[in-house]
């Protein structure tokens, strides 16, 4: 009889994990909480908050949940892997304690320092009076950039690249004095710029035993040449030039299998997928954070390469049987370029009308991240990020063409989308 499977989140990511479950044949019927209009035509959805853990719990029992893959961080931290493991049921993601590796960033300094994983220098204060004295004498030093950031959790916005002491200085006052990010800026960290070309590592981890996914690069930036405000992420592409088979092999002997020992040492495993946020550096791969979760809109590029089954691999790290797991990705290639709202990522209408959805070849993917069905049926905006338009081909080059060459075919009043998507690879 084929398996039930329950999707926690309601974006881009969860629409790409729903479509690959979608494919796998032993996968019977998908459920989606909350999900979005894009999610709604492969699976089941139901009006359930992702951080609502006992609902979503009530829920999976009343069902006969086979097995909970959890999208965003936000329900990790709040303990719905503790919840649902102590009542015997079967859960993709790290537990609450695990999860600390992103939800708190003093933590998964501290855990990098002890065990010699590399990543910037650093210090942790909680006042600010000290805080800001180091920060002080620390820019006296000619070209120096510091990098402030809260502690916690913040929806993205608690990372401040300070180009100046005053920079520096406001970040840390915004944090611990104004509590823009609330508990979350109780404790801050301000560590040294590092400078290089970033990349973002995927891996299924279950305890001591680590297999590389995939590696991909996003684009930030909300507009064209990196300008702009930061936003969840623009666009992405898999594979990443930069991540070479040397640098590979230094990420997983240096980074990846020694992270995953430190959080055996610890006490606390990890399982579930490990986000290595790298800087590719003149000394090497460092560490600029680790993420307890697929990234969005990486997942949107990951995802598709992926050539075998995502279930088994889901469910064998749920079960701590990751060993037996059978993983092998394509080597074409994946680009991703969001569509947004007009004024994303600061204030945007929502509720205008997307077309042109139909009109697209047969061979591109649409992952849906803000959407929504009007009562008579239309499909609207509904959010920020709206759609990711996909393209997989041979190579980066190809499917940079393509998706480009399909997206004027999608409208809805105010679209904004990135024109560069993938311009670090093309210049390698």
């Amino acid at each position: 009889m084929g398996k039930k499977v329950l999707v926690v989140g309601s974006g881009g990511r969860e629409h790409a994990l729903v479509w690959k479950l979608a494919l796998s044949p032993d996968v019977e019927k998908i459920y989606a909480a909350p999900g979005n209009a894009g999610i709604a035509e492969q699976a089941e959805c139901v009006a359930i908050n992702p951080t609502d853990i006992r609902g979503l719990m009530q829920f999976v029992l009343e069902k006969g949940i086979d097995l909970t893959v959890v999208g965003p961080e936000a329900p990790l931290m709040a303990g719905i892997v503790d919840a649902f493991q102590a009542e015997g049921l079967k859960v993709f993601g790290p537990s609450t304690r695990a999860a600390r590796i992103e939800g708190s960033k003093v933590f998964s300094k501290n855990l990098m320092h002890k065990y010699g994983v590399p990543t910037a220098e650093y210090r942790v204060f909680e006042r600010i009076e000290e805080a800001a004295a180091y920060t002080r004498d620390r820019m006296k030093e000619p070209g120096l950039r510091l990098v402030v950031k809260a502690d916690g959790l913040a929806a993205g916005k608690g990372v401040v690249v300070a180009e100046n002491q005053e920079e520096a200085l406001e970040a840390l006052e915004q944090a611990m004095v104004h509590k823009v990010f609330g508990s979350a800026g109780d404790r801050v960290v301000v560590e040294e710029c590092l400078y290089g070309e970033e990349v973002s590592v995927f891996a299924l981890v279950d305890g001591e035993e680590v297999v590389f996914l995939a590696a991909a690069q996003d684009h930030k930036r909300v507009f064209d040449h990196d300008q702009g405000p930061n936003t969840g992420g623009m666009g992405a592409y898999s594979p990443a030039p930069v991540y070479t088979p040397e640098l590979h092999r230094v990420v997983m002997r240096d980074i990846l299998v020694p992270t995953a020992r430190a959080m055996v040492a610890e006490g606390i495993p990890y399982r579930g997928v490990l986000y290595a946020g790298l800087m590719v550096t003149d000394r090497g791969p460092m560490v600029l954070e680790f993420n307890a979760r697929f990234g969005d809109p990486e997942t949107q590029v990951v995802i598709p390469l992926m050539d075998t089954d995502i279930f088994p691999a889901l469910e064998a790290v749920a079960t701590g049987n990751l060993k037996q797991a059978e993983v092998t990705f394509s080597d074409e290639a994946c680009v991703c370029v969001v569509l947004a709202s007009a004024g994303y990522p600061g204030s945007y209408a929502r509720g205008h009308e997307i077309t042109g959805l139909q009109e697209l070849s047969p061979d591109i993917l649409v992952f849906h991240a803000g959407t929504a069905k009007t009562a008579d049926g239309r499909l609207v905006t509904d959010g920020g990020r709206v759609l990711g338009i996909v393209a997989r081909r041979p190579d980066i080059k190809s499917a940079i063409d393509q998706v480009y060459k399909e997206i004027p075919k999608v409208h809805f009043e105010g679209v904004h989308y990135r024109r560069d998507i993938g311009y670090r690879a093309l210049k390698r």
